[in-house]
């Protein structure tokens, strides 16, 4: 092979490998993600270079740069016992304590965004973005995607979130939350309009104050627009199985309280129908003391069908017919 051949093969080759490092040089972001953008090369520091909005175009970041990719749209974090209802957290039901020591479940959802402020973007990427956390068996990133970014939120903000809910239902008792505990202290029925009432203020309380102490916590303002809607609370099975025994239990109580009292109806129609009964007694009697005649007509007239001479100590009888 000529020189000149193998001058054109190097030069091309140079040039691609300065096309290649050239391009990779060039940073973009998907509408739903917003990009810090660290220094990567041989003689930087790995500093923040520059924060990339949401759908920005291809832009120089400079050779061997790094992007740390977050989500710039809201994010929803479900807390379920149902796996068809669960998010890439997976199936998330906190159980905490109420007043009174039952423990009970919550499940309902939680909506937030990060703070897209470039300023707060760069001292959040130097707090969070920059050490891993546990996910399964990998250590992962906050920017390695949805499941990087589940694992930074599963181990610092979903301990803020259980602290908020264990604090507003711990304040009420079981029968306040949940209306049929209150069959557990041997009520007769409960009352649906005040656990209404009592999960609407858990929804406010958590509202109220869940966003300042997650800032708190992390440290600065990077999570905002926090809202919670409250589902439902849940019992635990060995309780609502001691509920619908007691259910049970109340429910026979009140059939044998109707037994008795239709019993009692019953004793006393017989009491009144003997009483009735009596009295036409006496009133008879007393008829038949002012006409004794009567009672031998009332005897001949309660004789059977087909009894023709009717004669009681009189051996030439009478004459039952009237014949």
């Amino acid at each position: 092979m000529s020189r000149l051949s193998i001058g054109v093969i190097l030069a091309a080759l140079t040039g691609l490998i300065a096309m290649i490092t050239y391009t990779t040089g060039f940073t973009s972001t998907d509408a739903g993600v917003v990009a810090v953008i660290r220094d990567g090369g041989p003689l930087d520091e790995s500093g923040i270079r520059q924060v990339l909005n949401p759908a920005t175009g291809p832009t120089w970041t400079g050779f061997w740069s790094t992007a740390h990719t977050y989500p710039a749209q809201q994010r929803i974090y479900t807390i379920t016992s149902d796996a068809k209802r669960a998010t890439t957290l997976g199936v998330d039901e906190v159980i905490v304590p109420s007043g009174d020591g039952v423990n009970v479940g919550v499940e309902g959802t939680f909506y937030f965004t990060l703070n897209l402020d470039h300023e707060t973007l760069k001292a959040f990427d130097d707090r969070y973005g920059t050490r891993t956390y546990i996910a399964d068996d990998d250590m992962l990133y906050a920017w390695d995607g949805d499941e990087g970014w589940s694992a930074f939120f599963g181990q610092a903000v979903r301990p803020v979130i259980y602290n908020a809910l264990r604090v507003q239902i711990g304040a009420l008792r079981c029968e306040e939350l949940v209306p049929t505990c209150a069959f557990l202290n041997g009520a007769d029925t409960p009352e649906p309009s005040t656990g209404l009432a009592n999960l609407a203020r858990v929804q406010s309380g958590v509202n109220a104050s869940l966003e300042r102490e997650i800032q708190a916590m992390l440290g600065g303002p990077y999570l905002t627009g926090f809202r919670f809607n409250l589902v439902r609370i849940t019992l635990p099975a060995e309780v609502q199985q001691s509920i619908t025994t007691a259910q049970g239990a109340q429910a026979g109580i009140r059939e044998a309280e109707a037994r008795a009292e239709r019993s009692e109806i019953d004793g006393r129609a017989l009491v009144t129908s003997a009483e009735a009964e009596a009295d036409a007694n006496r009133a008879r009697q007393k008829g038949y003391e002012a006409c004794p005649a009567c009672v031998e007509i009332d005897k001949i007239r309660a004789l059977p069908d087909g009894i023709t001479v009717y004669a009681p100590g009189n051996p030439e009888g009478v004459n039952a017919t009237g014949k």
